[in-house]
């Protein structure tokens, strides 16, 4: 039983994890964007997010792989869902396909 217990708080850990980090790389491409250096925020955030996501498996683990398995799979379907929450609309896909290029525009 205590087994089991441990492979769930695995995965809600991996789980966690995985929206810390993807949702924090969506965060950082955003602000990113709009920035004087761009590059400050990408390897500050590659770093912040790293160290905090590899500590976090570290301490998930307990010594058990098992339990890492689980994890991982947490951070794997948290990636899925940051990628799915952040995808545009498929009515903005469609404008940015529609809008004309300038040189299509002067012939």
């Amino acid at each position: 039983m205590d087994e089991i217990i441990n492979f769930a708080w695995g995965f809600i850990g991996g789980w966690v994890l995985g929206i810390f980090f993807f949702g924090g790389l969506w965060w950082t491409v955003n602000k990113a964007i709009a920035a004087k250096k761009p590059g400050f925020w990408f390897i500050g955030s590659f770093l912040v997010r790293t160290s905090i996501t590899v500590f976090g498996f570290y301490y998930l683990s307990q010594g058990s792989w098992q339990t890492v398995l689980f994890g991982i799979l947490g951070f794997l379907i948290a990636r899925h869902l940051i990628l799915h929450s952040t995808k545009p609309s498929e009515e903005k896909q469609i404008q940015l396909k529609k809008k004309p290029s300038k040189h299509e525009a002067q012939s």
